[in-house]
């Protein structure tokens, strides 16, 4: 199925998603694109469906043709401090803040958002296998993550976050169950494997 490149047809949209929600450790990270009627690129898909390999690949492609686009990320501590439905939502907040264009319209991933700037949202469910934009946002934000985590890896890399990204396989359980958690670990969850 084809992507749908505009929600409206009459607004300035950005796409928004965030990455790392169900880890147990790193940062939530978010992302905002804006694209325009001649973005064209009809691998662009789910981050969630395309390989590691294809979505480097599309990164710079996506950063090279948007009209605009941000990333952000919010950290374990504020992740424990505000929840990780409130910190993803911030961490969208925070991306849409760095955009140089202003949006008449956000769409969203999934079915959760606070009002942002007085400028109306609209809550898509699967919107990253519907919208471009969306689509889009979630490859930037799970390229910047994981890429993060593979980078925290050299430093523990007994948990074996360059491949569970900090998800809980059971490399990752086990290193918990050994090791205990690290600084990067989210305290407000559940580390305990014992």
């Amino acid at each position: 199925m084809e992507l749908l490149k505009s929600w409206s047809n009459q607004y300035i949209e950005a796409g928004c998603d965030e990455v790392g929600r169900g880890c147990l450790c790193g940062p939530v990270v978010a992302a905002a694109v804006i694209i325009d009627e001649h973005f064209d690129q009809n691998l662009i898909n789910d981050s969630k469906k395309l390989n590691f390999k294809t979505r480097i690949e599309l990164d710079s492609y996506i950063k090279d043709n948007v009209i605009d686009f941000a990333i952000a990320e919010l950290s374990p501590e504020f992740i424990d401090q505000h929840n990780i439905l409130n910190a993803s939502i911030h961490a969208m907040h925070n991306a849409l803040d760095q955009l140089k264009i202003r949006p008449e319209l956000i769409l969203v991933d999934g079915n959760k958002f606070h009002p942002y700037n007085f400028i109306p949202h609209q809550c898509i469910i699967k919107g990253d296998s519907k919208i471009l934009s969306i689509a889009a946002a979630s490859i930037l934000a799970k390229n910047y993550r994981d890429l993060l985590m593979i980078d925290l890896h050299e430093e523990f890399p007994e948990y074996g976050w360059n491949r569970n990204m900090g998800y809980a396989t059971k490399t990752h359980r086990e290193a918990l169950k050994k090791f205990g958690p690290t600084p990067y670990h989210r305290k407000s969850f559940r580390l305990d494997y014992d």
